[in-house]
C-alpha cells in the first residue's frame, strides 16, 4: 500500500524524503493558516514568529501537494517526518482522506495543529500576523522568508491563497 503525505507549507518545496509521485491535492475540513507560534524555526521564546498549520474548519478546504513515498522508504519517511514535524508537539499526526487533482481519493499522513497547545494562536487578525512575520527570526532564518517561499511555491503550482497573497504584499510593503 502506498504511503501518501499531504504538504501545505514547507513540505511542498522541501519534502526531505524520496518521492515516487507528486500531485496537487485538496484536503477538506481544514485551512492553511499562520496559527502556530514558532519558537524554534522562525522565531524565539522572546520573539515568537508564526508558521503555517492546518486549522480545522468544517467549511474549509486546503489545496496543497500530495506525495507518494518511494517504495521501500516508508518507515524512514515516517521517522523523518516525526522528527521534523513533531518537534514541539504542537502538531498532531493524522491520516486524513484527500482528493488528488486526477480524482483519486487517498489517505495521507497530515500534520494538523493541536488547538489545545500553548503555541496555537488561531484567529489572529491578518495585520497582526503581518507585523509578527515582518520582525521574527529563528533558527531556520527570517519569518518573512518562510512566508515568501510558501507564497512563491503556491503561485508556481497554480494554488491561490488570498490570505497568503495579502500577507506577502503587506510584509513586503512593511520591509520597504
Amino acid at each position: 500500500m502506498t504511503l501518501w503525505v499531504f504538504g501545505y507549507g514547507s513540505l511542498m518545496w522541501n519534502p526531505g524524503f524520496e518521492v515516487r509521485e507528486k500531485v496537487i491535492a485538496t484536503l477538506p475540513g481544514y485551512h492553511r493558516s499562520f496559527c502556530m507560534r514558532s519558537i524554534h524555526h522562525r522565531g524565539t521564546d522572546e520573539n515568537p514568529g508564526l508558521v503555517l498549520a492546518l486549522d480545522e474548519d468544517e467549511h474549509a478546504t486546503c489545496q496543497g501537494v500530495a506525495f507518494a513515498v518511494a517504495d521501500g522508504s516508508e518507515e524512514a519517511t515516517m521517522d523523518y517526518l516525526r522528527e521534523r514535524e513533531l518537534i514541539s508537539s504542537a502538531y498532531l499526526e493524522k491520516f486524513l482522506e484527500i482528493r488528488l487533482a486526477d480524482g483519486r481519493h487517498v489517505e495521507a499522513v497530515t500534520y494538523v495543529v493541536d488547538p489545545e497547545h500553548v503555541q496555537y494562536c488561531g484567529g489572529l487578525p491578518l495585520e497582526e500576523q503581518a507585523e509578527i512575520i515582518a520582525r521574527a527570526h529563528g533558527g531556520r532564518g527570517p519569518n518573512d522568508e518562510y512566508l515568501y517561499n510558501t507564497a512563491s511555491h503556491l503561485g508556481e503550482l497554480g494554488i491561490h491563497d488570498t490570505d497568503l497573497e495579502w500577507l506577502t504584499a503587506r510584509v513586503r510593503a512593511a520591509s520597504a
